[in-house]
């Protein structure tokens, strides 16, 4: 990983950032000489100052609330590990090594929760340095996504290239039309922050923007801002970092969820609008159309059953009324802003006739009291808007009661002609004011807050997102083997493919219902069949897609949409088949033709299919570039069994955060799918941190709104390149290579296992509580059964991210000793195919934050002396790869080409040095069954000169032992182990 240079001057009593203006030549120039040196990029570059400010203000906090010795040894620990991964002399680990197992177990917490917020400051820092950076940018006519260093462009520019590549505005205009970007929010574990904790961030966050932002701020008014900033880091610090208790589904949705209050209900509008300014500019004199959707919102968040026992039948319906509430909540000030806005006297004939038939509804009802803040009193006839919206905000006032009292579990006694529980209900109330103010001369005035209302309850409905429901095939074969069981016509399960979709088809075409209340079931099929009573309880409109996990043949959807039916599902959700393992990938487009090929299910899609590819489990079954090539070529083959039946596919990406995972910037994931693939219509899954990276800011959520939008359009307009023939050839040949590496170290090494679970925290992982899912579809089992999202996390943590880069060098160098022109060829791939690039570069991304030697030290303390070897077998394979991969980019070292992330690394590593070191120690002492943490402080020692021996161990970090009453180890050790997980998460910026 990169490393760093720690000036040994002080800033005001904290280690000083070195704050040389430099440029991006110097970077290159110092990496190659060995400096890791931490400079400025240039004059816009305000990082270094954020850091130095807040780690300045940081470490006053815990010297004040913690003591000086503490802060001393935090200061210490952050030197030794800057000067250890600059050197790489083992006598400055050992010393890190000395000072953090030597801790009292209150100091370890507190050392460890002092490394772990830093990192989370950084990442604040840098989120507003890239905000800052990007709208300075703009100016210059340069646009680059500062996490990985790669142009992209804004929706302007967009249209700007598209022009020059020979398409006109209305080819723009028209596609801009038909897009639609569905995000998908998943309640994946892997959001490690508590949203206690995201909320003080946010306010952090803003802050540092606004130090920033405001061109002249007075001497008092910065002071305020210095003390807002105070008090906010001060409350993070004073806030437990440890989830106590696993959240539930409906605390995650909740979380998932408070991201649209905060930045995307309002952010989509402004966006919107930005669009709209983009048309006018290229000469389209008109505004996106309100029936456009370029995006949609969904989510998975009490909805995804696979494998999670949690998720039940009443948690998504409690799921279900919460989002239906959120969003009736929304729309109530929203409408109450309107009234305010809308004062007008004006209006249309239409308008006058609808309004007079409210007031006679209104009529006796002038004294009703809802407790309104604004417009209480009766509104007269003479303010038409007002009196129409007033109407509307009457009907959210109930929506609102009639939600909280079904999540009560009371009766809502409300008539629903009084509620508003279908989009249109409330859309077409505003159509009408639009339409008067547009036929009244106001159309600027309709085109202002109004339109921005309208095009949210179009984008957002009244259920805010749209839900999924995904279930593992075998559950819905179990379900139908009951019903045949039942019905005597013996057991489904035994009947050949053929048998099961002759009679499923049967009984789709009939009418008459399977069974009854008498119908005899298992709990596992019970939940299956009321999971589908639900759906058929709520509108369609509040849900998205029914996935299937592990779809293999046309049977596994059939039998979905048969149970829909006889559950009274009235408007079947689509059916979408997922196919996640490499086997599955390979076998996916035969099996969507068979589904095909059934005529009445080719009627019942109506020319439109969804299929879902997941990149995960692909991953963790055939390693990242095997896996990655076989997503690729299953897309390509996918569209190409569309085409033939003339049906409209829709991709579902299943990506996760990590590069493992199929994670990577938005923009050149989507810029790097075959041509042919997206074609406007696009769905992918936004997962756990990846959420608050994307959207935890008003301005990060604009951005994240205009790289979807660019790229899709972009890629439909101007798809990239197809993969010439030789390239085709040469990628079967590492993919093929590189799986039978891999598998043959994951899966038939026999002691790998064991290996896996000795150098890394997996069997740890679920001390977190960061999500409500199981690690494992199966209480026991191997890697086999293990979620892809652990397995990530686990090498993750130990920074050495095998899932990413094994197999890969094997493939190569035994590529080039077959043919070493191969060489040559892979840089042309590298340089021509984006596909290529991309996969490359996010693998020496994740390079430029593995450490080996850090591996190393776990192997060391973790691991038994009879297996060690064979990790230095896997560390030598991981440097070889990496040789490869750098001579292929053309790279002297990694991150070469992006000086910006090598930049922020320089600054992370120290600090997740130490959070590595605090992790293996305590790793190393749960596994100890007869460990007792040291009692006796180390700063009351000559532990360093800048202690000194005088000093009595501080008393106040021994209160926070008393927060994990239930532990079985050694005081502090189970606290330690979650609060080092969380700080390496934030510092690498991924969990799983």
């Amino acid at each position: 990983m990169a490393t760093a240079q720690v000036d040994a001057s002080k800033v005001n009593g904290t280690p000083s950032i070195m704050n040389t203006l430099g440029t991006s030549d110097q970077i290159v120039k110092d990496a190659l000489e060995g400096k890791h040196v931490l400079q400025k990029l240039g004059k816009d570059d305000i990082l270094v100052e954020d850091e130095e400010l807040l780690s300045k203000e940081f470490i006053n906090i815990l010297r004040e609330l913690n003591g000086e010795d503490i802060a001393e040894v935090v200061k210490e620990c952050h030197t030794l590990a800057a000067s250890y991964q600059t050197s790489g002399k083992v006598e400055d680990l050992k010393r890190l090594e000395k000072i953090i197992n030597e801790l009292s177990p209150g100091e370890s917490i507190v050392a460890t929760s002092a490394f772990s917020h830093i990192l989370q400051l950084s990442n604040l820092a840098e989120e507003v340095q890239i905000a800052l950076r990007q709208r300075a940018q703009k100016k210059s006519g340069h646009f680059s996504d500062e996490a990985h260093g790669m142009t992209e462009s804004t929706i302007q520019e967009t249209f700007g290239k598209l022009l020059n590549s020979g398409k006109t505005k209305e080819d723009i205009h028209a596609a801009l039309k038909a897009q639609c970007v569905d995000l998908v929010f998943t309640a994946h574990p892997t959001q490690a922050v508590r949203r206690s904790l995201l909320q003080k961030h946010f306010k952090i966050r803003n802050i540092l923007s606004a130090l920033h932002s405001s061109a002249v701020l007075s001497e008092n008014e910065k002071n305020e801002l210095l003390e807002s900033l105070r008090s906010s880091m001060q409350g993070a610090w004073r806030t437990d970092e440890i989830r106590r208790t696993p959240p539930t589904p409906q605390d995650e949705m909740r979380a998932g969820m408070s991201y649209f209050h905060e930045t995307i209900f309002h952010g989509l509008p402004r966006f919107l609008k930005r669009v709209d300014t983009a048309l006018f500019s290229i000469g389209i004199e008109e505004r996106l159309p309100l029936d456009t959707q370029i995006f949609k919102f969904s989510s998975w968040m009490g909805g995804d059953r696979d494998g999670n026992p949690r998720v039940t039948p009443p948690v998504t319906r409690d799921v279900l009324l919460l989002s239906r509430l959120m969003a009736a909540n929304l729309y109530f000030h929203e409408i109450e802003g309107l009234m305010f806005e809308l004062s007008m006297w004006r209006c249309s004939d239409k308008m006058k006739q609808v309004v007079k038939e409210v007031v006679a509804k209104q009529s006796g009802k002038e004294n009703v009291q809802r407790h309104y803040s604004e417009f209480w009193k009766f509104i007269p006839p003479t303010e038409p808007y007002r009196v129409l919206l007033s109407e509307v905000r009457d009907k959210l006032y109930y929506t609102r009661e009639h939600f909280q009292a079904q999540l009560e579990g009371r009766q809502s006694y409300t008539d629903e002609a009084e509620l508003v529980l279908r989009t249109d209900d409330l859309l077409d109330t505003l159509k009408v004011c639009y339409d008067s103010l547009c036929a009244t001369g106001d159309k600027a005035i309709a085109d202002g807050r109004l339109l921005d209302v309208m095009r949210q309850v179009q984008a957002f409905g009244m259920s805010l997102v749209k839900l999924d429901i995904r279930q593992e095939s075998e559950r819905h074969t179990d379900a139908i083997d009951a019903i045949t069981t039942y019905l005597g016509i013996g057991s489904y399960k035994s009947w050949s493919e053929e048998d099961k979709q002759a009679w499923l088809l049967k009984e789709l075409q009939g009418k008459r219902p399977l069974f009854g209340a008498d119908l005899e079931t298992s709990d596992e099929v019970k939940e299956v069949l009321d999971t589908f009573r639900v759906i058929g309880e709520f509108p369609t409109e509040s849900f998205g897609a029914y996935v299937i996990s592990m779809a293999t043949s046309p049977s596994d959807v059939l039998s979905v949409e048969l149970l829909q039916r006889e559950c009274g599902v009235k408007t079947p959700l689509r059916v979408v088949p997922l196919f996640e393992k490499l086997a599955d990938l390979q076998g996916a487009p035969a099996a969507v033709e068979r589904l095909f090929s059934v005529d009445w299910y080719r009627k019942r899609i109506d020319g439109k299919q969804e299929v879902m590819i997941g990149y995960s489990d692909s991953g963790k079954d055939a390693g990242r570039l095997s896996a990655a090539w076989q997503v690729y070529v299953a897309q390509e083959d996918l569209a190409k069994v569309a085409a033939k039946y003339d049906v409209r596919l829709t991709l579902f990406h299943g990506r996760g955060g990590t590069v493992g995972r199929g994670g990577g910037p938005t923009h050149l994931a989507i810029l790097s799918q075959p041509p042919g693939t997206i074609n406007g219509s696009l769905r992918l899954t936004v997962q756990g941190e990846v959420i608050e990276q994307s959207f935890g800011e008003k301005n990060l959520c604009f951005r994240t709104l205009e790289r979807f939008t660019s790229a899709t359009l972009e890629h439909s307009l101007h798809p990239p390149i197809s993969p010439k023939p030789e390239w085709r050839a040469l990628m079967n040949e590492l993919a093929a290579t590189s799986v039978v590496e891999y598998r043959e170290v994951v899966f038939k090494t026999p002691r790998f296992v064991e290996y896996f679970r000795s150098a890394t925290p997996e069997l740890e992982y679920g001390r977190m509580n960061i999500g409500s899912r199981p690690a494992k579809r199966k209480p026991s089992g191997g890697i086999e059964s293990l979620r892809a999202i652990p397995w990530i996390f686990a090498w993750t943590q130990t920074r050495f991210h095998l899932p990413v880069w094994l197999g890969i060098g094997g493939a190569i160098k035994q590529s080039l000793e077959k043919n070493p022109d191969n060489l040559a060829l892979m840089r042309s791939m590298y340089n021509e195919w984006p596909f290529f690039q991309v996969t490359i570069d996010l693998i020496e991304m994740v390079f430029a934050k593995a450490d080996p030697r850090v591996a190393e030290m776990y192997d060391r303390l973790l691991v038994n002396s009879e297996l060690q070897p064979f990790g230095e077998e896997l560390r030598n394979k991981f440097r070889e790869t990496k040789d490869f991969l750098l001579k292929i980019a053309g790279h002297n070292f990694v991150l070469q080409h992006n000086p910006q992330l090598f930049q922020r690394l320089i600054i992370r590593d120290p600090w997740i040095t130490c959070l590595n070191v605090q992790q293996a120690y305590c790793l190393k002492h749960m596994r100890d069954q007869g460990h007792q943490m040291s009692v006796k402080s180390p700063l009351a020692t000559a532990v360093n000169p800048i202690f000194g021996t005088a000093t009595a161990p501080p008393k106040k970090s021994d209160e926070l032992l008393q927060l994990n009453q239930t532990t079985e180890f050694a005081p502090g050790l189970e606290d330690c182990l979650i609060l080092s997980m969380k700080g390496i998460a934030a510092g690498l910026q991924n969990t799983g």
